[in-house]
């Protein structure tokens, strides 16, 4: 022939992997069989989250946490009063012109 080598035989699985002309990957059954458990087990796993997340907003707002009674405050006999010493009262040294239009 004119030298070119001969098209390859090779079946689907040796090429699964490579993108076709349009940019299209095909992936092996194997494969997708993997990414879809994993996307279940992701989704599953996200449920379960939000549930837990939700009881325990559910329990904070029905006020049924495990929090102990805090024993109660007691007040002494002794109060002390302290006074604040007295302000002057300050004029400012400036005074401001409003421009026109302001008055």
């Amino acid at each position: 022939m004119n030298g070119a080598p001969a098209p390859s035989k090779g079946c689907v699985a040796e090429v699964a992997n490579q993108p076709e002309p349009n940019g299209v990957v095909r992936v092996k059954p194997d494969q997708q069989k993997r990414v879809k458990l994993l996307s279940a087990v992701i989704g599953a796993s996200a449920v379960v989250a939000i549930g837990a997340v939700a009881v325990a907003v559910a329990n904070e707002q029905a006020g049924t946490g495990t929090v102990g009674s805090a024993p109660e405050a007691t007040v002494g006999g002794t109060t002390t009063t302290t006074t604040t010493p007295p302000t002057t009262i300050v004029s400012p040294t400036m005074k401001a012109i409003p421009p026109k239009g302001f008055r």
